[in-house]
């Protein structure tokens, strides 16, 4: 195990890495010894130029690179996306780890659960942060971390095979060569993005297929290289601090000119009856909306939309969008009489409004009673096999190398 830092100028930040464990305790985001004892080992402040209040915040990553335009091109992603991700992948002393994108931090925390007798591997396609690693591993006192330059899509098939595949990337896809690079009981964790949605996903092997054991939402910097396979943008309304957008993952043709020009008419509201608690999450009614609505983009809309009247929500990673044609729905919550408590409605614009608002309505409507207490599964073949007929309602998306499908029961 590595020691804890003792110098006088990093008492300041054991403070904060120890405030950091007890926040990801006390929210259930770390809950096995092996993985807290980690989380209170690795010096997350000896990342190059980390403010120490800013490396040991639970809920904000570190961006370490830009591109010209400021967009994040690699991050530390936030302590609490890595104890969830630790968590997932279950790891055990004595195993091999391959990380896919590297940075150093969680490659640290992967060489503390595995220990002397595992092996860690991480790979990133960019030089520049593959050398961020290796300093902050050097300097963290982590020297057997294996550490390459590569396109991931290949993975390492030098170190392997891997009891883990822990991707710190979003994906579309799941790469032949991981398939390949697995052990036989292995398992993949990796943030696995469909229709939009990006979810951690842990995936255990049955047979020719990989299932998922658990999902849970995050967000990642997309994966780059052979695997890329961006989000498209749409732009509805371009105007400093209000645009608005839609995020296409697919293949859809949307009606641009027509969707801008019903962003700017009269709304059509309606209330399903539908409530949600003010801390719970609508990540499951997102997978079921994604699952039986098509096309469905994520509406991406800057605040200052919501208070120029454009639109009647907004969130950073996006909220499900019903498109018919030059006319959209999207999901919004008011409060209720009950404290802390929100009715789900739908906001619709365009000429078909009343009729797409009830489209959408319909399913938040389905979901609360059929499905509400239901976990979908998400299950990933190669290509080259058929996916078998579901019981439940289901959606497969179609990938280069995969195809993912979301199943109910």
């Amino acid at each position: 195990m590595t020691e804890l830092p003792t110098t006088t100028a990093d008492e300041r930040a054991i403070g904060l890495r120890e405030e950091m464990v007890q926040y990801l305790v006390e929210h259930g985001d770390a809950r096995t010894p092996s993985v807290i004892a980690a989380l209170r080992v690795v010096p997350r402040h000896f990342v190059a130029g980390a403010d120490p209040e800013r490396a040991y915040s639970p809920e904000k990553p570190l961006v370490t690179k830009r591109s010209d335009e400021g967009v994040s091109l690699s991050s530390v992603s936030a302590a609490r996306i890595q104890a969830m991700q630790l968590e997932q992948a279950d790891l055990r002393p004595g195993m091999r780890v391959l990380e896919i994108g590297s940075g150093g931090v969680n490659a640290a925390y992967l060489a503390e659960l595995v220990g002397p007798s595992g092996k860690v591997v991480t790979i990133d396609i960019d030089p520049d942060v593959t050398d961020q690693a290796h300093l902050f591993l050097a300097e963290a006192g982590y020297h057997d971390v294996t550490v390459v330059t590569g396109d991931a899509e290949h993975g390492v098939p030098g170190h392997g095979p891997y009891d883990r595949i822990v991707a710190t990337v979003e994906t579309p896809d799941i790469p032949p060569a991981w398939w390949e690079q697995l052990s036989p009981d292995g398992l993949i964790v990796a943030p696995v993005r469909v229709r939009g949605l990006t979810r951690s996903t842990a995936l255990v092997r049955d047979g020719d297929t990989l299932v998922s054991r658990s999902m849970d939402v995050c967000g990642f910097v997309p994966m780059r290289g052979e695997g890329e396979n961006a989000v498209r943008l749409v732009v509805l309304h371009d105007e400093p601090g209000t645009s608005v957008g839609l995020r296409v993952d697919g293949p859809e043709d949307l009606d641009v000119a027509g969707l801008s020009q019903s962003l700017h008419t009269e709304r059509t509201e309606q209330w399903t009856g539908v409530s949600i608690g003010g801390t719970e999450s609508t990540e499951y009614l997102d997978m079921w909306l994604t699952t039986v609505l098509n096309p469905l983009p994520l509406m991406a809309a800057e605040p200052g939309a919501r208070s120029a009247g454009l639109v009647a929500a907004a969130s950073p990673l996006g909220i499900p969008t019903l498109v018919e044609g030059d006319t959209f729905a999207y999901r919004k919550a008011r409060p209720t009489e009950e404290p802390d408590r929100y009715e789900l409605g739908v906001i619709a614009h365009g000429p078909r409004a009343d009729q797409v608002a009830s489209q959408y309505a319909e399913q938040i409507v389905a979901w609360d009673a059929q499905h509400r207490g239901d976990r979908p599964r998400l299950t990933v073949r190669p290509r080259r096999t058929e996916a078998p007929n579901a019981a439940g309602p289901s959606r497969t998306v179609e990938r280069p190398h995969s195809r993912l499908t979301i199943t109910w029961p």
